[in-house]
């Protein structure tokens, strides 16, 4: 199983693997080093101030939580002041509210599942305690009002406290704001599988915005939101193509789901793609960012 998320031209993975032979956990510190030394070699890019970090995770991890947590952690909500946000609708504001002794933090943005879980996780993973909250969605618009302070009792006394918190927040919203065409792979699984269907897809010239990845018995189950490599949408003929390639009945098309993008966030997308991550021999063999056991 695995699952990718993509945001800001950044990219954190969770991937769980198994030994080929033996279908357990690889436990030999020189092989889980190898793999290390492998994946730091494929995933540098040059210019890449932040580079790329990996490391191997034992025990229970939610997957969701843990790539809020690992992308939170690379400062992915680090934007350029003139970079517009995808969803101009979104609107996230932070006040005091003296008399109370609290902050308050309201958050109107378009509605979808599991958003609640990503808002709620981002103020707990920033050392913030919620009090009160008030939640309700109306016309396919989510309202959020959260009454917070900092877990030493403190509200949020600074203007670049309360804008990171708005950063933050609106990081977490986008991230699993998934964005692309969807597609859906159900075929017998096999050792290279992954490997061999995002190679098809990088040379039709697709990228991968975000990657949910499954087995189930001996089946593959995986989602694939693809768009082409400056975000825009992938071309049904070139859809058609690898379906062909692949097996009509075993790719399935299942709608687009799309924001609006600014001109700088389409510029940027021309240099950055993530067609090619798992385009490499073999299945990767990690988990992509800093991880620490969440059990």
């Amino acid at each position: 199983a695995a699952e990718l998320w993509t945001h800001n031209l950044r990219v954190a993975s969770l991937i769980y693997v198994t030994d080929n032979t033996s279908f357990r956990p690889i436990e030999d510190p020189e092989r889980l080093a190898r793999i290390r030394e492998s994946l730091c070699s494929v995933l540098k890019v040059d210019g890449d101030a932040k580079g790329a970090k990996t490391d191997f995770a034992r025990g229970v991890t939610h997957t969701e939580r843990r790539l809020h947590q690992m992308m939170f952690a690379d400062r992915d909500y680090e934007i350029a002041d003139d970079f517009k946000m995808r969803d101009s609708e979104q609107k996230i504001t932070v006040e005091n509210c003296d008399e109370k002794g609290y902050s308050v933090v309201n958050i109107e943005c378009r509605d979808r599942p599991k958003l609640l879980f990503d808002t709620v996780c981002t103020l707990i993973d920033m050392q913030y305690v919620v009090f009160h909250a008030t939640i309700d969605s109306a016309d396919q618009k989510a309202y959020q009002e959260f009454y917070i302070r900092h877990v030493d009792g403190c509200t949020l006394n600074s203007e670049a406290e309360r804008r990171r918190v708005i950063q933050c927040l609106r990081a977490a919203i986008e991230r699993r704001a998934s964005e692309g065409l969807k597609l859906e792979l159900c075929m017998s699984d096999r050792v290279g599988l992954l490997s061999d269907v995002t190679r098809i897809f990088r040379e039709h010239g697709l990228s991968v915005t975000r990657a949910d990845v499954n087995t189930m018995d001996d089946k593959a189950i995986d989602v694939f939101y693809v768009t082409d490599v400056a975000g825009n949408p992938a071309d049904m003929k070139v859809i058609e193509a690898i379906k062909q390639e692949i097996g009509q009945t075993m790719l399935q098309v299942k709608g687009v789901v799309r924001y609006p993008q600014s001109s700088e966030e389409a510029a940027a997308k021309l240099r950055f793609s993530f067609g090619n991550l798992f385009g490499v021999p073999g299945q990767v063999l990690s988990n992509l960012g800093f991880i620490k056991s969440l059990t």
